[in-house]
């Protein structure tokens, strides 16, 4: 009996315990921190849509709009209480309507379509997929996605459609479909507070089929949202660059910053580097729902705040001028050539740069052949497959020797370290014999057993001399031609807000980079007369050739590249950041030494080279033909000028690459000045391709 009694006491004494645990709970979760748990209750009731910021646009130096936006019409998919077997019918019926209408949806998996195979696209700078691939595998592993490295593209479609509960019954297209938007669904973190956009820009066609069925299609909701338009489609489509789905790496890189895996991001050009500046900050619109799913409040709104815009450097118009011509020459370059070997039959791309002399500011820079941003997508297959690479700026990643536009800077450098006098004159005798080993010919004895005489500076620019500007080089040495080359801007970063190369001038220490895997690495003696005039190893950017010729137009003055004028406020037009004249060297050159160079670059417009294509000419210009052979096809075509003479405006580099000789390449350089000038003079001759004589190194 007392144990029973025992029992009892024991009893109480638990239910008591329990039930003041029961109470202290409850005072816990109203009273003490029922504000807490209320707030996350009603996040769990909440669902808040991102209203996307429009990108900030880009003008052209006088307000003329490059790039806006337009509203369209995306698809968002939203996170609902269908099963598997549901929620995949949803997506296959979406699919349908989309494909239909031949709109374009996010798909970033990277295994194809049956027979399965993993496709990584090419991002590495050694030509290897590893990184990326390795990032994909990491991605799915922070995703609880069950693909692991060891599985090939087979094993990791079938886990994936196992994990995503995909029919068999569905077709093998239908299946790669379904998995593909689940798994991009999956990894955007689509749930019931953070929407997933499927597809932008959708046609009308297919809105109004997605809205008819808006009942059978649970989840599936079509949206205002910017889209990014191009104002004048296909000009100047590489500066602009291009916009697109934030990929895995962007997002690592930019998380931080409050990018989600949906969002929008700049690839390339201005709106890569622009990127900063050009998104704005977006809005939220939210509902509270009660729980049997009915709206029963609307949040207070977020407005997003649109993008600051972009002030180019670039003409618009002068940007139409350059892109026409350079289509214009090459066409008629190919459609003039012979059968002759090497007689321009290949030419087919090239690209010009226009410069202001007194600021650095890039007015106008085309690469052809180029393409219509608006039609990237339809166009992307065709685009990569052809070989003269439409989708490559030829002007700051194209790497060409100079050719004989080369020989002022050489000059420059003899006449300023003193190693030729101004009056100095050297006598061409058709071949160079300072050495034994190595005697190259001067371009007229070659062709026709001539020599260019006794030449001075000036006339050894008109007429292009190689034998001078061999016995030139041979003074100056490689590391003094090294030196001036780099202060003139020659294979160095121009500044430009750009991805560029660097390009490289010759030198023993880049050859020896390049011929690692021969067994003889010395810098002879050869490869410095080569070198003194444009050939060898230097390869330089049309647009660092066409800021050596303002360096030369201006005096001296080497400025950085400027592609952006300035930032703006969307809001109220106020400048958010301005980008003036930024010097990089001043040269400090002789008056005369300047001006013997000038006389030189002015004769050959005037009567030498470049004469044929400015004939009957309005203005005064200076200038030089390069014509540089290369190892397959004809010679690429170069020339550098500027304008006008006594007063310098603009510089020009031209390369037309296969364009023969340097001559054609000034045609469109003269188009470009007839346009900046307002001239109408005689029209030019059209461009030839009949070769110009030809020297087994350079030419003029």
């Amino acid at each position: 009996m007392p144990n029973s009694k025992v029992r009892f006491i024991v009893l109480k004494v638990l239910i008591v315990f329990m039930f003041a645990a029961v109470v202290w709970k409850l005072f816990d979760l109203q009273v003490i921190n029922g504000e807490q748990y209320d707030a996350v209750a009603s996040d769990r009731l909440t669902t808040n849509i991102v209203e996307k910021a429009p990108r900030g646009e880009i003008l052209d130096r006088y307000g003329t709009r490059l790039v806006s936006n337009k509203v369209g019409y995306s698809v968002i998919i939203q996170k609902t209480d269908m099963n598997d077997a549901e929620f995949n019918h949803v997506l296959s019926e979406l699919v349908g309507i989309l494909y239909a209408n031949g709109c374009e949806y996010y798909d970033d998996l990277p295994i194809s379509f049956a027979p399965y195979t993993y496709n990584f696209e090419d991002e590495n700078a050694d030509g290897s997929v590893e990184d990326e691939r390795t990032a994909w595998f990491e991605q799915n592993d922070d995703h609880d996605i069950d693909v692991t490295p060891e599985m090939d593209a087979n094993a990791a479609m079938l886990a994936l459609k196992t994990e995503y509960g995909v029919n068999p019954a569905y077709s093998e297209d239908e299946q790669r479909r379904i998995v593909g938007i689940r798994y991009a669904a999956q990894i955007s973190g689509l749930s019931s507070t953070t929407m997933f956009t499927l597809a932008d820009d959708i046609s009308v066609e297919a809105v109004t089929q997605i809205k008819e069925r808006q009942d059978e299609l649970r989840g599936i909701a079509v949206i205002n949202d910017y889209v990014r338009q191009y104002d004048m489609p296909g000009l100047a489509t590489h500066l602009l660059g291009r916009v697109g789905r934030i990929d895995q790496k962007e997002y690592e890189r930019n998380k931080d910053l409050g990018y989600g895996y949906n969002d929008i991001i700049g690839k390339e050009g201005i709106e890569q580097w622009g990127e900063q500046y050009l998104r704005g900050t977006d809005g939220t619109t939210g509902t509270t729902k009660s729980i049997n799913g009915k709206d029963v409040t609307v949040l207070e709104d977020i407005d997003p705040v649109p993008g600051d815009y972009l002030v180019l450097t670039i003409d618009a118009d002068l940007q139409r001028v350059v892109e026409d011509s350079l289509a214009k020459t090459i066409t008629n370059i190919r459609n003039s050539s012979g059968v002759k070997p090497k007689d321009g039959a290949d030419c087919n791309a090239g690209a010009a740069v226009v410069i202001d002399v007194k600021t650095g500011d890039a007015l106008a820079m085309a690469s052809y052949p180029t393409y219509d941003m608006t039609r990237y997508y339809d166009d992307y297959n065709e685009l990569i497959q052809n070989d003269a690479k439409p989708m490559w700026d030829r002007t700051v990643n194209g790497l060409y020797s100079p050719g004989s536009t080369f020989k002022p800077l050489v000059a420059i450098a003899a006449l300023e370290t003193g190693n030729l006098g101004l009056n100095e004159t050297i006598v061409d005798e058709g071949v160079y014999k300072a050495y034994k080993d190595y005697q190259p010919a001067c371009w007229i004895w070659n062709e026709y057993k001539l020599t260019h005489g006794r030449q001075n500076v000036t006339a050894a620019l008109e007429n292009s001399c190689n034998y001078f500007f061999y016995e030139v080089g041979r003074r100056l040495g490689i590391n003094t031609l090294d030196k001036y080359a780099a202060m003139f801007g020659l294979g160095e970063d121009t500044g430009i807000e750009l991805s560029e190369e660097s390009g490289h001038m010759a030198s023993p220490e880049y050859k020896k980079q390049v011929e690692s895997n021969i067994t003889s690495q010395d810098w002879y003696d050869g490869d410095t007369l080569q070198a003194a005039i444009g050939q060898s190893y230097s390869l330089f950017t049309p647009v660092q050739l066409a800021n050596y010729a303002a360096t030369i137009a201006n005096g001296g003055t080497h400025y950085k590249v400027n592609l952006v004028k300035s930032v703006r406020s969307s809001v109220d037009g106020s400048i958010v950041k301005e980008f003036n004249p930024e010097v990089i060297e001043n040269i400090n050159m002789d008056e005369d030494v300047l001006n013997s160079v000038k006389q030189g670059m002015k004769k050959v417009v005037d009567e030498g080279s470049a004469a044929e294509a400015f004939a009957n000419y309005g203005i005064q210009v200076g200038g030089k033909t390069g014509t540089a052979q290369v190892g397959d096809g004809s010679n690429n075509a170069v020339f550098i000028a500027y304008a006008p003479f006594e007063n310098p405006q603009i510089a020009v580099s031209v390369v037309l690459e296969h364009g023969v000789r340097g001559t054609n390449a000034a045609q469109v350089a003269r188009d470009i000045f007839d346009a900046y000038f307002n001239l109408s003079a005689t029209p030019a001759p059209t461009a030839e391709a009949t070769p110009a004589p030809t020297s087994d190194g350079l030419l003029r």
